[in-house]
């Protein structure tokens, strides 16, 4: 058989929504593991609601995934002439039929009816195709359409229930269903792999597609799940955290991202989860997809992100990490790298490094407001600071000897180290968590961390 010809269709009305990223994903993988292309479409008709920086955020979140596709963009809006003459064609053979109802006129006439949709009023007036006049598809009376489809089988969809649908709006515009098929059999698209709320039309694209050019073999549909959120409702744009911009500006990584997007309906014969991107090429197969909806678990992906930036070369996790540390004021690389490896064992996204490191560069740490009430309200934390302060100038400097010099310090006034260390480590670094404490003051130095807890010390 020929490669096969895949496409990804994104319209760009906003963020790049995750599953739109598993669609694109599915498509790349399957091209890619078949030496086939994969061709980009926009679809730009909805003149309203498109916007050009939409367009950059698809091209853009693609590429941050590792996704490429073959030759240039396809811009449905380049091709509306196309599109009005496949209508014309159908008009011209009987098998579509111009039609001058409004809604409201449809809604009255249907209301109370057992089969929704439009009524088929103007089938047999014999209306010219003009502006003004929508244009629908004439459906079969009879029969029916079995869709063969690699995840859902072969349903299959009695005439009865589909309306004559609407093929160019009264203003002549096309409408989202003509302006796909006659696309995907232009540009001689073989695998049609989109999200599952789309099989209801498929249908209709399969008669458009017959009766446009019944010679010409339909595509191979696949419809992939659902994402559903912990309440098992599809995943809403105004309700969910959806964009994947989102996910890029918190830090999360695209291997991972990339990864777990993998997972969403698919999984590999041995179940691990942890898969490279040739693993991914090598064993991924679209008959494989489950037909459920797919959880879709921020704290999953979370743990997926934290799992390898801990298990990045040290070399590469400072080379992604620190732009993000290098917005704090005061930035020193070297220092940075000294405390990258505590770091990196900690943090679960790259937006989290600044407050792991901050206090190193900044000339007094920023003191967290709950974090200070938790040692403010404690008797012994006065008591610990004054040790420290006594004690530390002639310590060793060095995380060990800093650690067995505050743990005797705690026991001192009946604290555990944990317990001990906590004024501490507010002190110096403003925050009640964050890298391991001595580890952190033998980098800050042994004057700077004095003069942080005698400041500390006067505020108590």
């Amino acid at each position: 058989m020929p490669p096969p010809r895949l496409r990804f269709a994104p319209s760009p009305t906003g963020y790049f929504h995750v599953g739109g990223a598993r669609t694109a994903l599915y498509n790349w993988l399957h091209a890619r593991q078949h030496g086939g292309e994969l061709i980009l479409r926009i679809e730009d008709t909805d003149t309203e609601r498109n916007k050009e920086e939409w367009v950059d955020g698809i091209l853009s979140a693609m590429r941050w995934l590792g996704l490429d596709w073959d030759g240039e963009p396809v811009r449905q809006s380049a091709r509306t002439a196309m599109y009005v003459d496949a209508a014309r064609r159908l008009y011209e053979a009987g098998l579509a039929y111009a039609c001058d109802c409004t809604r409201e006129q449809v809604e009255a006439r249907t209301r109370g009816n057992k089969t929704p949709g439009y009524d088929g009023f103007c089938r047999d007036r014999g209306l010219p195709l003009e502006e003004g006049y929508a244009l629908r598809f004439r459906t079969p009376d009879t029969g029916s359409t079995t869709v063969t489809d690699l995840i859902r089988g072969t349903p299959t969809f009695e005439h009865s229930t589909i309306e004559d649908f609407v093929l160019l709006r009264s203003n002549g515009s096309p409408m989202f269903i003509l302006a796909n098929v006659v696309d995907d059999a232009d540009l001689g698209i073989t695998h049609v792999v989109r999200g599952e709320e789309h099989l209801s039309n498929t249908p209709k694209a399969v008669l458009l597609w017959e009766a446009l050019d019944p010679a010409r073999p339909l595509p191979v549909f696949a419809h992939i799940p659902l994402l559903v959120n912990e309440k098992r409702q599809k995943l809403s744009k105004r309700r969910d955290p959806v964009a994947l911009e989102l996910y890029r500006d918190q830090g999360f990584l695209p291997e991972p991202m990339r990864n777990y997007l993998a997972l969403l309906g698919w999984a590999p014969a041995d179940g691990r989860e942890v898969l490279s991107l040739d693993e991914l090429l090598a064993e991924f197969r679209l008959e494989d997809v489950n037909h459920s909806p797919a959880f879709f678990d921020v704290q999953k992906l979370t743990h997926f992100n934290a799992e390898y930036i801990r298990s990045l070369p040290l070399a590469e996790f400072i080379a992604v990490a620190q732009p993000w540390a290098d917005d704090v004021a005061g930035f020193d690389p070297a220092a940075f790298t000294t405390m990258a490896p505590l770091v990196q064992e900690r943090v679960k996204t790259l937006s989290e490094v600044p407050q792991y490191v901050d206090f190193l560069f900044l000339d007094e740490p920023v003191i967290d407001d709950q974090a200070w009430a938790s040692i403010a309200g404690k008797d012994t934390s006065a008591a610990i600071l004054d040790d420290a302060i006594a004690e530390y100038p002639s310590a060793p400097w060095d995380a060990t000897a800093l650690h067995d010099l505050t743990l005797a310090i705690g026991e001192r006034h009946g604290l555990k180290l944990g317990k001990a260390q906590a004024p501490i480590r507010v002190a110096v670094t403003g925050r009640t968590v964050g890298p391991p404490l001595f580890e952190s003051l033998v980098v800050l130095g042994r004057d700077r961390t004095l003069t942080r807890l005698q400041a500390a010390r006067g505020r108590l």
